[in-house]
């Protein structure tokens, strides 16, 4: 597998070798249909899990299991929200001006 250092530690991998990890799936071909997968796109970029958590089901949502993986990724946004923000920053009058929701 040729793997292109020339980017710092940044390594692009090319997936045309049937043997790459990145072509084997368990339970399903949902995430084939990428360009580039969400778990390649997080690892490269260093996103935390619960991030990652929430790109892959909304990226996976149309071809796997619709409406219940939007739910999963508002449940992890809920999560991040819950465990890295007082409960201040959390507030209905807060989270509806970031929002942009007037009521």
């Amino acid at each position: 597998m040729p793997i292109n250092k020339s980017k710092g530690n940044m390594k692009t991998t090319t997936i045309n070798n049937p043997d790459h990890v990145l072509n084997k799936q368990e339970g399903g071909t949902h995430y084939k249909y990428f360009p580039i997968q969400p778990v390649e796109f997080c690892h490269k970029n260093g996103i935390p899990f619960i991030e990652g958590s929430v790109i892959k089901y909304v990226c996976r949502h149309r071809n796997k299991n619709g409406a219940q993986d939007l739910k999963k990724a508002i449940h992890f946004l809920e999560l991040l929200l819950e465990l890295e923000y007082s409960k201040s920053e959390l507030s209905e009058s807060k989270t509806n001006e970031i929002m942009g929701v007037n009521h």
